[in-house]
Formats: structure tokens, sequence, C-alpha cells
């Protein structure tokens, strides 16, 4: 059986997102499991057309030419060519091999409000939001979408909300993405707060910074590094010097244990953004016993395994979360529910029980 993942990202040369971490993941383990895996992405700086890296063949097209992708997909020759989130991508695999099966999963499905978030809150320029927006989310998208032989999402929540904005028949199915989990987890003795991700305007950031100010009986940690240099200098500048503030920097968790390390350790996952799907970096925290604080509440992560933030205070959440154990409580019950649910066994056996139904009716 032949798998093509396809993405915008892969979690490799300079950008490091949550499409590019779910494909990198499926396809690597994908490929432990004897599975055939190309992966079809934009062509990033210092890289080239033609890449591998655990085990799967990356092809990179010239993102300023993107029907140069057609001979890609046709090189790739697949059974089945699998979206990571749809894109101009999904509909150039369509036309290009229209006689194999095509499936797409919803990662973080934006409707015209998240759009202006990020037009609104850039991490380069409006132009740049405006080009992925012309990428990601055209009519010719929304039909192949509808055109795929099977569509799924990564979260629960977005069901309605993916079947709303393309029309589609029925609801897609939940397909949770592959999590790697660890076989014990040790917690710092005293409080320790993380965050991770990008250190972009999306992200507000400085929220959590502002946290660390209010609380220095508290120890924080940032995992993650922003893509505008000058906003991360800035904060540098600013809050660098607090003693109870770790500015960690970017870790490529497929080289590196450094993320689950820091995870196990840590009691509560802080997430300030603007706009998110479900993250990653919830599941992941989950996974390892923290509590999450947050505003946003997909699936309800936030409600049910830690505090929902209400009118943009975190600080009353935090201190909720500090007393009586009660991030211990909320984070042990998510990593049951994780563990049943994300973790790459799991996961995996789902996506390779649909691909194997799908290649008997082909």
């Amino acid at each position: 059986m032949k798998i093509c993942l396809i993405s915008v990202e892969i979690f490799a040369w300079g950008k490091y997102g949550g499409f590019g971490r779910s494909t990198r993941m499926i396809g690597r383990e994908l490929v432990k499991r004897g599975i055939d895996v190309t992966a079809v992405v934009p062509r990033r700086a210092g890289q080239k057309p033609v890449e591998a890296f655990d085990g799967i063949r990356v092809l990179g097209f010239d993102p300023r030419q993107p029907f140069s992708a057609l001979e890609l997909f046709r090189q790739a020759d697949a059974d089945i060519y699998h979206s990571q989130e749809p894109s101009f991508g999904t509909y150039l695999a369509q036309q290009a091999m229209p006689e194999r099966k095509h499936i797409v999963t919803f990662r973080d499905t934006r409707n015209l409000h998240d759009w202006w978030l990020f037009l609104t809150h850039p991490t380069f320029s409006n132009i740049q939001v405006l080009l992925n927006y012309l990428y990601e989310d055209n009519f010719l998208v929304a039909q192949s979408v509808r055109d795929a032989d099977r569509c799924f999402t990564a979260s629960r929540f977005l069901v309605s909300k993916a079947r709303k904005k393309y029309r589609l028949p029925q609801d897609p199915e939940f397909l949770p993405s592959s999590i790697p989990l660890p076989d014990a987890v040790v917690k710092s003795d005293t409080p320790l707060v993380c965050f991770v991700g990008r250190l972009d305007r999306i992200k507000r950031p400085h929220i959590f910074f502002e946290l660390a100010q209010q609380f220095p009986e508290v120890d924080f940690v940032t995992i993650g590094a922003g893509h505008n240099v000058i906003l991360e200098e800035r904060f540098q500048k600013r809050y660098g010097r607090l003693p109870n503030l770790k500015l960690h920097g970017f870790v490529d968790q497929f080289r590196s244990k450094e993320l689950s390390e820091i995870l196990a350790r840590s009691w509560i996952l802080v997430n300030t953004s603007l706009h998110e799907s479900l993250p990653t970096s919830f599941i992941e925290a989950v996974g390892h016993e923290c509590a999450i604080l947050s505003e946003i509440n997909p699936d309800g992560f936030a409600s049910e395994y830690g505090y929902h933030v209400l009118n943009g205070d975190y600080a009353a959440g935090l201190r909720y979360l500090l007393a009586n154990d009660e991030w211990r409580k909320r984070g042990m019950l998510g990593a049951e529910y994780v563990l049943n649910t994300f973790s790459i066994n799991v996961a995996l056996q789902r996506h390779i029980k649909i691909y194997e139904d799908l290649t008997k009716i082909a």
C-alpha cells in the first residue's frame, strides 16, 4: 500500500507548525509499519526537490508555481492521497490522479472570523495572510473537499464547523492524531508552568510572561521560538531577566526528548492564543498529566482537564489550579482519555483500517 500525504509543511526547513508535525508523525509511524509513504509539500529555503527523512520520501514544489505539484502527485503514484487539512494541493492531487482514492482530515477549519484574526495579528504581513487564504481556502479547494472519497476531523468540535463550511452531505468522522506518550512522568517538586508554541502575535505570549511577573513564587518556561525575529527580540529584552522565567527556544521533538522531559515535570500548560483548533500541545501536555489553562476550549480540554479562562483572567485560573493540587487531579483525569484516544498505536490502527477499507473498494 502506498500513501501520499499532502500538507503545507512537514515540520522541517524552518516551518514548524501543527500541520507539519501531524503529517510527519503519521508518515513516520506508517513507514515503521511497512507502508510506503510520500509527502508533497511546498519547498522551503534549504529544501531540495527530493528529500528523505524518517523513511518518508518528501517531494517539494516551488510555492510560486503550485501547478508544478501535478507532476509530483503523479510521481507519488499512491493508492491513497491524504490531505492534512484541505489546500490547493488537495485539488491538484485529484486532478493529477483522478482514479485514486482521496481523503481529507480537517485540522483547523477556518471561517471568515478566523481569517480576520490572522489578518489583524499577522506573523509577518497582511499580504502573507492573504496569500495563505488564497492557497488554502479558494473555491477549488472547497469543491475538492466535496469530491473527496471520505472526510475526517482531528477534533470533535470541528465536525459541525467543517460540515457547514464545505456544505458536506454528512458529518465528517473523528480521526485522532497520533501522539507519543511517556511510560511514566515525575513532576517537579515545586510549581512549574509551561508555554509550548510560537512566540508570534496570534499566540499572545506576552500574557504568559505577565503571569510570570505576577507569580514570582512559580517557575515558568517557554518552549518555542517566533517566526518574527524582531518580535521575539522584543520579548527577550522586556521579560528575559525575570528570575522565574526560562525562555527555552525551539525544540525539535523528532530529534530530542527534551519537550517530553519538560512536560513530564510541568504542572500546568498555559495557552494564550487568540485562535487554535485542537493544539497538539494540549494533547501532549494532558498525556503528560499536565492541567490546561486556556481561553480556548476545544473538545472541552480546558474545562474538563484544567481551567477554562473567562474574561481574560488567567491569574484566577492559575490560582485555582495551584490550590489543593487541583492541577494534578485534572491532569490525571485527562491522561487516561488521551492514552485511550490519541496514543500512537490506537490512532495509527484507525488510519490503517481506513486505508485498507478504501483500497479494498478501489
